[in-house]
């Protein structure tokens, strides 16, 4: 892919144009990268209380009983009102991928990984939580770790 920025003192705002003759996934995950950049912060509920949650903050997404829960660096785990499906695709421009059917993980935060017996992936995070990728979505987490598609 080739880029070009013109940067000009007769622009008064951003543009983005994008030339192909075709569409394809790497459009796709740029255009919601450029979109998703506008949220950057997510709302939990811990005891009654309204939270602001940074995605640096969070290790990990978990569904459970119904609820999404957020696993934070310090190891608390805050309650987030949207679907996990919705946070998977608002938090991509953060690193986050799908571990398994009810996680998304972020990519930024893995410490480690250890091969589990049944063919799963145990990730140890920085902050010592840990949590588990499916063999279904070992070749995504590794293919998007080895080509440098997480971002910084």
């Amino acid at each position: 892919m080739k880029v070009n920025i013109d940067i000009d003192e007769k622009y008064d705002k951003t543009s983005i144009t994008i030339q192909t003759n075709e569409w394809t996934e790497e459009l796709d995950e740029l255009l919601k990268i450029i979109k998703g950049r506008q949220a950057q912060r997510l709302f939990g509920i811990d005891h009654e209380q309204t939270v602001i949650l940074a995605p640096d903050d969070i290790d990990y997404i978990y569904a459970e009983n119904r609820k999404v829960f957020a696993a934070l660096k310090n190891k608390k785990h805050i309650e987030i009102k949207k679907k996990l499906y919705e946070l998977e695709e608002l938090l991509i421009p953060y690193s986050f991928i799908r571990f398994s059917k009810s996680v998304i993980g972020n990519l930024k935060q893995i410490q480690r990984f250890e091969l589990s017996f049944n063919g799963n992936l145990c990730v140890y995070f920085h902050s010592g939580n840990k949590e588990y990728i499916t063999r279904r979505y070992v070749s995504s987490v590794k293919e998007k770790l080895q080509g440098g598609q997480a971002h910084d």
